[in-house]
C-alpha cells in the first residue's frame, strides 16, 4: 500500500510531536518531514516532494498563509492542508482563497485529521465542522448586509492607511513618525476610523482589517 507522505509545519515543537504521535497510528500515512516556519516548509517541500503538507498560519519568518500561495504557485503537485487553532471565517476564507484544499481546527481528532489528510490526497476538499460553520456564517451576515453601504468604504484614505498600522502593530508614536503627525491626531483618525465601522475594540479592529484583506496573516 503507498503511503501518504505528510510534512507537518507548525513553529511550536510539541505541537508537531502531538500530530507525529497522531497521525503514526495510521497506516497509510507517513511523516517525511517537520518544519518551525513557512520558508523552511518551502526548502522540505523542494527537498522531500511531500504529497500533504499541515500547514499552520501564525508562524514567524513567514506566515502559513504566504507559505501556501508559494506552494500552490511552485510545487502543485503538493496540496495544502490548513491545521491551525483558529476557524473564524477571516482565517478559513483567506486560506482556502491561497490555494489549501482543507482546513482543520487543532480541536480535531486523530481520526478526523486523517480523514482529512485522505480526502485531500484523494482530490476532495475538506473543512472541520466548526469551519463549515464560521462559513455559513460567512455568507449569511453577507447576504443580510446585501445592499447596505460597506462602512470600509466610508473611511478616508488617511483612516484607512492608520487602520492598517494599527492592525500591524504600530503604536500611535510610531505611526505618527510615519505619516509625520502627531500622535494625538493619529489618535483622532483611529477615534474616527473606529466609530465609523462601529469597532470598539483592538481585537475586532484587527479581524476587520483581515476580513477585509487590509493586512494578511
Amino acid at each position: 500500500m503507498k503511503k501518504i507522505k505528510v510534512l507537518i509545519v507548525d513553529d511550536h515543537t510539541l505541537v508537531r510531536d502531538g500530530i507525529r504521535s497522531l497521525l503514526a497510528l495510521t497506516a497509510d500515512i507517513e511523516i517525511v518531514g517537520e518544519a518551525a516556519n513557512g520558508r523552511e516548509a518551502l526548502e522540505k517541500v523542494r527537498r522531500l516532494t511531500p504529497d500533504i503538507v499541515l500547514m499552520d498560519l501564525a508562524m514567524p519568518i513567514m506566515s502559513g498563509l504566504e507559505a501556501t500561495r508559494r506552494i500552490r504557485r511552485e510545487f502543485p503537485a503538493t496540496k495544502v492542508l490548513a491545521l491551525t487553532q483558529y476557524d473564524d471565517s477571516e482565517y478559513v476564507i483567506p486560506v482556502i482563497e491561497a490555494g489549501a484544499r482543507g482546513f482543520v481546527t487543532k480541536m480535531s481528532s486523530s481520526s478526523e485529521l486523517a480523514s482529512a489528510i485522505q480526502a485531500v490526497q484523494r482530490g476532495d476538499s475538506f473543512l472541520s465542522p466548526s469551519a463549515a460553520a464560521a462559513l455559513v456564517d460567512e455568507c449569511q451576515q453577507k447576504t443580510v448586509a446585501e445592499g447596505e453601504q460597506d462602512p470600509y468604504q466610508q473611511l478616508t484614505d488617511r483612516e484607512r492607511e492608520v487602520l492598517k498600522l494599527v492592525a500591524e502593530g504600530y503604536t500611535a508614536r510610531e505611526i505618527a513618525e510615519l505619516l509625520v503627525v502627531s500622535p494625538k491626531t493619529v489618535d483622532w483618525y483611529k477615534s474616527s476610523l473606529m466609530n465609523k465601522l462601529n469597532i470598539h475594540n483592538k481585537i475586532d479592529l484587527i479581524k476587520f482589517a483581515i476580513r477585509k484583506r487590509v493586512i494578511t496573516l
